[in-house]
């Protein structure tokens, strides 16, 4: 273990109750009496922990009392417990073996940021992104069941959660299957942003909302000369009401609904899972949490308090943000409230995304065209394709990782019909910590086979604004993509300026190398180029390439050096391998990228390290392709 990890463990004699639990078997030793203790414990680690690792923290402190209920009431990891997303499962972590290396979460080699089968027993399924718990808790639950094994299934999804269409689909499934399965819809009327789809708040619009006002004064006005019927009109209307009542929607889809129940009441909680273990069928329990509970600055600032860096939990805030350089995030937000004071048919459209995707002043400037659909990928590309189909300019704002759930609406609805949407692509390429379920690793790679496509790739933020602008001001599918984190901080453009479509620049003449680069690894090149007096060129497009720049490179070079943030498989290097063999054109071609793996978790800095993606690695790899 690392000086700097063994500066970070916790001393456990503060931690009596929780330093006995070693697994869940230990926890289901206790008296139940003692259950309340263990969530103080609990609860308090947790803080202290993440306040030291950095890490998701509002989340986890809100499901103590339910973890803990679980595991004790459950045989894990023999019955099956999955957490849906995963920011929630950190006491989950805790619980199950991982507590004394919790300093390391997220960190390169430590303990993965979310339930990951390789990692423990207790995580049936690897999770990062939403809405995944359903669908594989039934195949679990149906799986148990064909092989006469003896076992419950829980999933736990929170109302963020629920607001992607495959959670509801999975639950429709369930229903109609009628397999043995808990689902616990872990309530706190609030995701990652504040959440569009909260299950109360649906239902507070649709009573008051028009079809169920205009079934109601229309049924009066149909029966209002019948006296005897007002009292079968009075029946009707609370019928109309009973079926959007959430213990009514889920028991249309088939499920028995239990519920809502305090998540805070332990006591409550095992005596009510006590009893549902036992039932048969489709389950669900409606639990009421309040996100960051137990700690003031946390239950104030749910949305702040999500992700957290290190912090002192005395302070009653996080540290300030020293400011520094414009993230990739800020350049795209800032360019999006330009665009949208010069062009009135711009609308922003997030899937839940809004802090992360740099939207917020975008939507308090623009309320009515700011559109947060939810954690619903697939529909955010629809209808970005039907604002457009009736003259509107969609910009959708989406992580690259996250974009890989919307393919086939890019395809269908977008790019069959050409129609003038922009995908402002987040996240692209390494993102660190999150690891392997959030690397933007392949964009390229299935975008680029997309016709009526183009795809930018920006070296620095003066470029990713004009990018944006190009792609924007284009009367086709564009995506413009960025990674995490800040830029080079050069000087900004303020006009809103646009770049010709497929043309690259070279930034340095060389010899006989030259160095093709697609994206901000352009400043990882620079130095190379210069050891090596290789030509450096900013390819800028991926597609179309800039064909007339590659006749005139690979006459004057020997060596053909591509570099990108993304896989080598179909990448932007693979774009230039194919254009080399139509053009007959012979000299050999080193493709640098990220390799056919999943890429761990570590800081951008340790997997540019590890990939040799940095001006060593770059430079080493040349000289030994050369060689």
């Amino acid at each position: 273990m690392s000086d700097n990890n063994k500066h970070m463990m916790i001393d456990m004699t503060e931690y009596p109750t929780l330093a006995s639990v070693n697994s869940p078997a230990d926890l289901r030793q206790f008296p139940e009496e003692r259950l309340t203790q263990l969530c103080q414990e609990l609860r308090t680690f947790l803080l202290h922990s993440v306040s030291r690792s950095s890490g998701h923290l509002a989340s986890g402190l809100g499901v103590v009392e339910l973890t803990v209920a679980l595991h004790y009431v459950y045989q894990t990891p023999v019955d099956k417990l999955v957490w849906d997303v995963g920011h929630q499962a950190y006491p989950h972590k805790i619980l199950t073996g991982r507590r004394d290396r919790m300093a390391t979460i997220r960190q390169k080699d430590g303990v993965h940021p979310f339930p990951w089968r390789e990692e423990s027993e207790y995580d049936p399924l690897s999770v990062g992104h939403s809405s995944t718990s359903i669908g594989a808790a039934l195949g679990m639950a149906v799986a148990a069941k064909r092989q006469g094994l003896d076992h419950k299934v829980v999933a736990v999804i929170g109302d963020g959660a629920l607001t992607a269409g495959m959670a509801f689909e999975a639950l429709n499934h369930a229903g109609d299957l009628h397999e043995d399965m808990l689902v616990i819809l872990n309530d706190n009327e609030m995701s990652i942003s504040e959440n569009v789809g909260a299950l109360n708040n649906h239902l507070a619009k649709w009573l008051s909302g028009p079809v169920y006002t205009t079934l109601r004064e229309g049924g009066k006005k149909v029966l209002s000369g019948l006296p005897p019927v007002k009292e079968l009109a009075r029946r009707a209307e609370e019928h109309i009401k009973g079926m959007v009542i959430p213990g009514t929607l889920f028991e249309e889809l088939g499920f028995n609904y239990i519920g809502p129940i305090d998540g805070h009441d332990i006591k409550a909680l095992v005596n009510t899972l006590k009893n549902m273990r036992q039932l048969k069928g489709p389950q669900l329990l409606h639990v009421m949490t309040k996100k960051g509970k137990g700690y003031e600055p946390a239950e104030k600032d749910p949305i702040g308090y999500h992700g957290v860096p290190k912090f002192n939990p005395e302070d009653d805030c996080l540290p300030k943000n020293k400011g520094g350089k414009p993230t990739f995030s800020n350049i795209f937000g800032q360019w999006l409230c330009d665009m949208a004071e010069s062009d009135s048919k711009l609308v922003g459209i997030t899937p839940a995304m809004r802090e992360g995707s740099g939207m917020v002043e975008f939507s308090q400037k623009y309320p009515e065209r700011y559109f947060d659909v939810a954690i619903a990928e697939q529909h955010a590309v629809t209808f970005a394709a039907g604002l457009a189909i009736e003259g509107m300019k969609p910009v959708v704002a989406i992580y690259s990782s996250f974009m890989q759930r919307a393919y086939d609406q890019i395809i269908h609805d977008v790019a069959i019909q050409n129609l003038p949407v922009l995908f402002a692509i987040d996240r692209a390429g390494l993102v660190g910590a999150d690891g392997p379920t959030h690397q933007g690793a392949f964009d390229i790679s299935f975008l680029r086979t997309i016709p009526n496509m183009v795809i930018m790739t920006p070296s620095d933020e003066n470029e990713c604004r004009m990018m944006l602008t190009t792609g924007y001001q284009l009367n086709q599918p564009a995506a413009v993509r960025y990674p995490r984190g800040t830029g080079s901080c050069v000087t900004l453009n303020t006009e809103l300026e646009t770049l010709p479509v497929g043309k690259g620049q070279i930034v340095r003449q060389g010899q006989s190398i030259a160095l093709l680069c697609f994206g901000t690894l352009l400043h990882q090149a620079k130095s190379v180029a210069e050891k090596l007096d290789a030509t450096l060129v900013d390819m800028r497009f991926v597609k179309p390439l800039d064909a007339e720049l590659l006749k005139t490179i690979t006459a004057q070079h020997d060596v053909l050096v591509t570099i990108e943030e993304n896989a080598v498989q179909g990448g932007a290097g693979s774009a230039v391998n194919e254009w080399m063999m139509t053009q007959r054109v012979l000299i050999p071609v080193l493709n640098i990228g990220l390799p056919d793996r999943f890429i761990e978790q570590g800081t951008q800095e340790e997997i540019y390290h590890v990939l040799r993606l940095n001006s060593a690695g770059i430079e080493q790899r040349i000289r030994e392709f050369m060689a």
